[in-house]
């Protein structure tokens, strides 16, 4: 476990892996603590969204499940997180949405990464940092594209550089441009537990954080256990 987690007192369950482990129901809780620990602001907005702001202006992050703005493979984008050049610019140079059930510690090193970075907008193309981190953690590169998809072990959750979806904002605004998406489906051709997509400019460190930390390896506290992905975890019960 890692140390900054916090942990809530009396956990029904620890389970493995991470990645298929849900974010148990407190997915707008837990990243917004780590937001307002970090010092940036929040405030409602007219769109039914919360939006917090790092201290420099330069990084921003938005809960947005309640105002429903589209979806991420079939599941409804709850997390919105970006950067801009400058603070006053109006628009962001990339984006990063992520749906509920996504882990909430992998989205809170993501942060944790992003709140860190000297150059929020911009980063090395270095795509293999994202495998890398991956393959470091036992991830297994795709057979047939070694470069730019690996996937867990149980071949449950992929990660892999692909066409963006619709709606996923960009400063480049070319239509054929690749970013990296990611998502869980705990049973082939069963609706995705979780998914995230990151646009074409979102610096590949970055991805690479949030990528390590969903394949960490050590268990993790829930309450409750994500519907669908029972029958792929190990589950210790505590009490």
């Amino acid at each position: 476990m890692d140390p900054y987690y916090p942990v809530s007192p009396d956990p029904t369950y620890w389970v493995a892996p991470r990645h298929l482990a849900g974010d148990d129901g407190v997915l707008a809780e837990r990243i917004g603590d780590t937001l307002t620990d970090l010092g940036w602001s929040m405030w409602p907005t007219s769109r039914n969204s919360l939006l917090y702001v790092s201290p420099d202006g330069l990084r921003g992050a938005e809960w947005i499940l309640a105002s429903y703005p589209f979806e991420l493979g079939g599941l409804p984008v709850a997390w919105q997180m970006s950067a801009r050049p400058q603070p006053d610019s109006a628009l962001t140079e990339w984006n990063a949405y992520f749906t509920a059930g996504v882990p909430h510690e992998a989205l809170t090193d993501f942060l944790l990464a992003l709140d860190a970075s000297e150059t929020p907008d911009a980063g090395l193309e270095n795509a293999e940092a994202v495998l890398t981190a991956l393959t470091a953690r036992g991830w297994l590169r795709d057979m047939d594209r070694p470069r730019t998809t690996a996937t867990d072990p149980g071949f449950s959750t992929n990660v892999s550089l692909e066409l963006l979806p619709p709606l996923i904002q960009d400063a480049d605004p070319r239509d054929d441009l690749l970013g990296w998406q990611a998502w869980a489906e705990p049973v082939l051709g069963a609706p995705c537990l979780w998914c995230a997509s990151f646009s074409a400019s979102a610096p590949d460190e970055l991805v690479a954080a949030f990528a390590s930390s969903l394949a960490a390896p050590g268990p993790v506290p829930r309450r409750t256990l994500p519907e669908g992905a029972e029958d792929r975890l190990t589950v210790v019960r505590r009490g």
